[in-house]
């Protein structure tokens, strides 16, 4: 298998980040992998807002998040375990993800 891409947190760019988030369907499996305690596996999201997600979609989905440097995934047996690199991101643009996060959370709560 090929090994998975993730970039270094000096060569994370603010318009990938961006990006990424931008796809409400990604930035609800980002804001879950961030609140959670523990790794997640892709399987988690078959649904996403009470929305099924097709499998090639949701290895799209990672794959965007993974590439924009804000996630790292491991291979672990059958099943990719995902981890948020909240706290690198943090580091490099201060903020960035807590306001993205809330901004979500607000915009999810309303929708409901």
């Amino acid at each position: 298998m090929r090994p998975m891409f993730h970039p270094s947190i000096d060569d994370v760019r603010l318009e990938a980040v961006l990006h990424a988030l931008s796809d409400p369907v990604r930035v609800a499996i980002f804001a879950a992998i961030a609140g959670a305690d523990c790794a997640l596996t892709c399987s988690t999201f078959s649904s996403v807002n009470e929305r099924a997600i097709p499998k090639s979609s949701l290895s799209q989905h990672f794959k965007v998040l993974r590439e924009a440097g804000l996630i790292r995934s491991e291979r672990q047996g059958v099943e990719m375990r995902n981890v948020s690199r909240c706290a690198e991101v943090d580091g490099r643009f201060p903020g960035l993800i807590a306001a993205i996060i809330q901004a979500h959370a607000i915009e999810a709560k309303a929708a409901a």
